[in-house]
């Protein structure tokens, strides 16, 4: 099932669900046809992965292309927040490694942080 997100204007949000089998596929589709839009660039980002069944991403060099891929398609000069949720070990592993990925790119704006609850993760994107 395709990723699907909604735009917060107001908040200057992006939010995105994925659920059942999550694929590379769907992860960088999401991530081209979502941060190639001009008019959200520099928002905050939250993708919320708890009902994620299965992960189905063929290498852990996904996680490196996926973490490149983003960084070149940040605003620049434009600090914003990417709020991770993750209930399941595998999940929360796989973007715990984003994470650090992105951490390492020199082109990132964006701070990736990952989250056990949803709850933290409003709280670590300054959102009510």
């Amino acid at each position: 099932m395709p990723i699907e997100f909604s735009i917060d204007h107001a908040r200057r949000l992006v939010t995105a669900i994925a659920r059942g089998t999550l694929t590379g596929q769907e992860v960088f589709g999401y991530q081209r046809d979502t941060w190639s839009r001009a008019d959200v660039q520099g928002y905050n980002e939250l993708l919320d992965m708890r009902a994620v069944e299965h992960i189905d991403l063929p290498s852990v060099d996904n996680m490196r292309a996926l973490a490149e891929l983003s960084a070149t398609m940040d605003a620049p000069r434009t600090s914003s927040k990417f709020a991770i949720v993750a209930t399941s070990d595998e999940a929360f592993g796989l973007a715990r490694m984003y994470e650090t990925y992105r951490h390492l790119e020199d082109k990132s704006s964006k701070q990736v942080g990952v989250f056990r609850t949803l709850d933290e993760a409003y709280a670590y994107l300054g959102v009510a």
